[in-house]
């Protein structure tokens, strides 16, 4: 069995060990909801791997990770954000659209920790589900109404850098110019920052 709590440990290979082992499988599952922060990133990268390389083996967890979704255990949401973003890549069935107030219900809460981090995955679930599209830019679009945290200007960069991801594929692209250059003026240095990157690029 792998030791999870190796530092540098090779996370390509245990992915891949993971999916012709169940019980390696198994000991990350457990894993992702460690205590212990070397294994539970560990554990988190290599299921990212799987998450990105082999999402139909791991689809059908998705209601572990979207229990970990709703947990009040920030560590849990942080790692099920980036997994269930990464199968809505196979997600033929439509369950992100039925947690998709759950999932953006954390962009709404106060922490930006997590916030910050559902804002940057937005790209990802722009690209996979297009029927999800507009509606996706429209609330990255809004963090000011949204969010409920005091870091609401340091969010935007993040979902400035979703948006520059989702522009090519995007119908609403004078929309999206208009919004980020409305950003230029932001009180956050990171925000100004990749308004004007995204602005020199598209």
């Amino acid at each position: 069995m792998p030791n999870l709590n190796e530092k540098n440990i090779d996370v390509e290979g245990l992915a891949q060990d993971a999916v012709n082992d169940k019980d390696i499988f198994q000991e990350l599952k457990e894993g992702v909801r460690s205590k212990d922060n070397t294994i539970r990133q560990n554990s988190f990268k290599a299921m990212q791997v799987i998450a990105e390389d082999n999402p139909h083996f791991l689809y059908s967890e998705w209601d572990y990770f979207q229990e970990m979704l709703l947990s009040p255990n920030n560590y849990h949401k942080y790692i099920a954000i980036y997994i269930l973003a990464s199968l809505t890549s196979v997600d033929n069935d439509n369950k992100f659209e039925e947690i998709f107030d759950d999932y953006y219900g954390i962009l709404a809460g106060d922490k930006a920790m997590t916030a910050s981090h559902v804002a940057l995955n937005s790209s990802v679930m722009a690209h996979n589900k297009p029927n999800l599209r507009s509606q996706i830019v429209d609330i990255l679009m809004n963090i000011d109404e949204i969010h409920q945290g005091k870091q609401k200007e340091l969010i935007k960069a993040y979902a400035i850098e979703a948006l520059g991801k989702i522009y090519p594929e995007s119908e609403d692209k004078e929309l999206i110019e208009n919004y980020v250059k409305s950003q230029r003026d932001s009180k956050s240095p990171k925000t100004r920052s990749m308004a004007q990157c995204f602005l020199d690029r598209c």
